[in-house]
């Protein structure tokens, strides 16, 4: 059986947007299953496996907050980016530009409201899924978790959706002395699970070719009960995964 790795997280902010509101973002009062696994690759991340979220407990009540923030409408191309690689001057992009920098009345920021949640405090549970071939590794690769996460070793600092909103991490390794989760439901209904398909190695995809790696969004029904998010395994039914193809894609 796959070990169960517990980390506690919190933060001063986070924000795990729901996909139906982009514009202004709302967040969900818990994080998605991705953004989830996205704090334990920041502390160990192997192309031999992937992480699987198995449950997500809330230990504050949700609390939002609204933010406004400046943002850039542009992005940094593929090409500029190799030019500056062989040492020519890049085009900035402006924050502040007006019309005697672009030439058009379009200005390089707009103003975006954010609901975001207010110290958020979660425990998370997941467990090291070992890719086909690597199974014999299966106890390295939770030794060397622990050993990492239990001195606070990471990759890079692990986020809350965002990367401005820090969260910070502890391992947790007798769960029965921790407190328990608040007593908060809620039907989120359809919630993003995540925007890969876990069970192929993007990673060797990536560095094989990186044009090549294509999202796979899938989605799941998610009720919190109280204060427990139970997560599916990817491989599960009740994981509704993209039926386009990687073309379409």
């Amino acid at each position: 059986m796959n070990r169960d790795h517990i980390l506690e997280t919190r933060g001063d902010f986070a924000c795990f947007s729901r996909p139906e509101l982009a514009v202004e973002r709302y967040s969900y009062p818990c994080p998605t299953p991705s953004a989830a696994r996205g704090v334990f690759e920041a502390i160990y991340f192997k192309p031999q496996f992937y992480w699987q979220i198995t449950r997500i407990e809330i230990l504050s009540p949700p609390s939002y907050i609204a933010l406004r923030r400046n943002e850039v409408k542009d992005k940094i191309s593929e090409a500029v980016v190799k030019k500056w690689m062989k040492g020519q001057q890049p085009e900035p992009l402006y924050a502040d530009a007006d019309k005697s920098m672009t030439g058009t009345d379009q200005k390089g920021r707009t103003q975006r409201q954010t609901m975001a949640l207010r110290s958020p405090h979660f425990r998370i549970h997941a467990q090291i899924v070992p890719r086909k071939g690597s199974e014999s590794e299966q106890t390295a690769f939770d030794n060397q978790f622990v050993r990492r996460a239990s001195q606070g070793k990471c990759f890079h600092q692990p986020s809350f959706g965002c990367r401005e909103f820090v969260a910070f991490f502890r391992l947790i390794k007798d769960v029965t002395q921790e407190p328990p989760a608040c007593r908060y439901s809620q039907d989120l209904g359809f919630m993003l699970y995540d925007v890969f398909d876990l069970s192929v190695n993007n990673h060797e995809t990536f560095v094989r070719d990186w044009k090549q790696v294509k999202p796979s969004v899938s989605v799941f029904a998610a009720a919190i009960h109280e204060g427990v998010l139970e997560v599916p395994p990817i491989t599960s039914d009740a994981v509704l995964k993209s039926t386009l193809s990687a073309e379409a894609l």
